[in-house]
């Protein structure tokens, strides 16, 4: 099931995806179908131009991010891979969506892009067992953990490398029936392939991800966890347009700008 959050130029609304790829109709639900089940009004939109598609969810608390889940991607870094994954977080105000400008801080020379799987809570949760763990989860998305490396080079928190505003596009809708152990993870930068892994070389897979998550903090309905990067993590600038795309979920795709 593939579950999208948008606008045709009034509130947000949800809606089941339906059809194939570039057919797609939206099937408006009545309400936010983490807190209520899913029930369709009987209205049926196309996916066209008159429909903006939001960011799938906006956490009402938090998002947690596991860094250096991939043992490529830390090397690049020049980063030891620790016994426990790294985790930080972003605030709610870093989410945007789907062809929502990525803006890039003033502070930053050197932001980079870092294509992620993301986890959506179902439901308030906490010292979660691994063999639990999928119990709680509502579904998945497609991320980008844009980091300013520069940032996060020189200080040793990385709060202003990773939580600024635009930090986190998430997209293009959840996909809550997804088999997450293999699955391709790509990043493009204007149609040229940066990032190409697979979610088998995690080093700590999704349930392990959200039972250490949920021993450090109670994960509430929304909250969204990120698992990581495969290496060929790499700069975007102004102009770019950055591609993620992974397998069963789809492609978020948003533009980067700097404002002057």
């Amino acid at each position: 099931m593939r579950i999208a959050r948008f606008s045709t130029g009034g509130d947000p609304r949800y809606a089941l995806v339906d059809g194939e790829p570039g057919a797609e109709e939206l099937v408006v639900l009545s309400g936010d179908p983490l807190y209520m089940p899913v029930q369709p009004t009987g209205e049926r939109i196309p996916l066209d131009d008159a429909v903006r598609l939001l960011a799938p969810v906006i956490p009402r608390s938090k998002v947690v991010g596991a860094g250096l889940n991939y043992t490529e991607h830390a090397e690049e870094l020049g980063h030891v891979i620790g016994k426990l994954p790294l985790f930080f977080l972003k605030p709610n105000t870093a989410v945007i969506g789907p062809d929502d400008p990525i803006v890039l801080p003033a502070y930053s020379d050197e932001v980079h892009h870092e294509a992620e799987l993301a986890i959506v809570i179902k439901g308030l949760c906490r010292n979660v067992t691994v063999e639990n763990a999928l119990d709680h989860v509502f579904g998945y998305t497609a991320a980008n953990d844009v980091t300013a490396r520069d940032m996060q080079r020189r200080e040793d928190q990385w709060t202003r490398a990773k939580a600024f505003d635009t930090s986190c596009p998430l997209g293009p809708w959840i996909v809550t029936d997804l088999d997450t152990h293999d699955l391709r993870i790509q990043a493009r930068v204007d149609g040229e392939t940066r990032q190409d892994g697979r979610t088998r070389d995690m080093i700590y897979d999704v349930p392990t991800i959200v039972s250490l998550a949920s021993e450090i903090f109670t994960l509430l309905p929304g909250d969204v966890i990120l698992t990581g990067s495969p290496a060929g993590v790499g700069p975007i600038v102004h102009g770019n347009r950055v591609e993620i795309e992974i397998e069963g979920i789809g492609v978020l795709a948003n533009p980067v700008i700097r404002r002057h």
